[in-house]
């Protein structure tokens, strides 16, 4: 049984802003699969929702004239995975959302709401992250962009104001090309488990001189928000490729990220894989770029 107070279906973006100044107290529902688990477990009993899932204008993948990839948050992940402009452009995205809970799961649940549900554990987002996204939200004063990295609060908490949704992830087109990404989950489980730690790189090699031209690292489950390793970052850029870099990135990354002791994983354990799933995540995108991993196993930092 569901304990809900009252449904309302918006069928446009401004109607479901209205609604929800209307009724302070309601959320937003869209696939459902994390508000229906808290109102069965007890935990939103008597909540009011308002359902944005029949809102066409929030759904689909559209690449802009100017390159920026546009991702309506009401885009179930199978149809992110399965995008043609996903696949060409940021692959990595589709392969992040296609480790998300089983076949069934990812055909109801949508971007938007594994953002806005705000656990660190989300696999959308560190790959949302490290492309430097924005965020477009509508509201009755005619919206506002936000920084993916200025959305997240602290655990479980986000900037959607009353009154607000979240419309669009936008990945501009000069953060994602030329860049090449991967990600790793790692998690008790092969499969239906949210993550221990994962991590999501995005890198530009140039395979010439085989340089590091510029790198973005991004965390789940590594501190109360996701976690960029600006640091660690900063540290490898224009760096020629090697093993020494990879060291260098394992050392960085194990005393830049904060994970903690939970039931699942303690910190040291986290801290220890934290270090090699970053290294085998960049080395990944570098032979993405079309540079062999063992053509650069020697090579020494500049």
């Amino acid at each position: 049984m569901y304990d809900i107070e009252n449904y309302y279906n918006a069928k446009t973006v401004s109607e479901a802003v209205e609604l929800l100044t209307e009724h302070p107290d309601a959320r937003i529902i869209s696939g459902g699969s994390d508000v229906l688990i808290k109102i069965r477990e007890g935990r939103m009993a008597g909540t009011s929702l308002v359902s944005i899932r029949d809102i066409e204008e929030l759904k689909g993948i559209e690449k802009k004239d100017s390159g920026d990839i546009y991702i309506g948050v009401g885009t179930v992940f199978s149809h992110i995975t399965a995008d043609p402009i996903i696949q060409e452009c940021v692959p990595v995205l589709g392969e992040a959302v296609d480790q998300v809970g089983g076949p069934q799961i990812r055909n109801i649940g949508t971007i938007g709401g594994n953002i806005c549900n705000g656990a660190v554990s989300a696999d959308s987002v560190p790959t949302v992250f490290s492309y430097n996204s924005l965020l477009h939200i509508a509201n009755a004063e005619g919206g506002r962009v936000v920084p993916i990295r200025e959305f997240y609060l602290g655990p479980g908490r986000v900037a959607l104001k009353q009154g607000e949704v979240l419309t669009h992830v936008v990945i501009p087109r000069t953060e994602y090309e030329g860049y090449h990404g991967h990600y790793i989950k790692y998690s008790m489980r092969n499969a239906m488990d949210i993550a221990t730690l994962s991590c999501s790189v995005v890198s530009k090699v140039n395979p010439e001189t085989k340089i590091l031209e510029d790198v973005r690292i991004t965390f789940g489950v590594a501190a109360p928000v996701p976690y960029r390793c600006v640091e660690t970052e900063e540290l490898l850029k224009g760096r020629k490729l090697g093993e020494e870099l990879y060291r260098k990135l394992e050392d960085s990354i194990r005393n830049e990220i904060h994970p903690r002791d939970s039931w699942r994983a303690s910190k040291a354990f986290r801290l220890q894989i934290g270090g090699e799933i970053a290294r085998r995540a960049l080395i990944r995108t570098v032979e993405l770029a079309g540079v062999p991993a063992d053509s650069v196993s020697g090579g020494e930092m500049a």
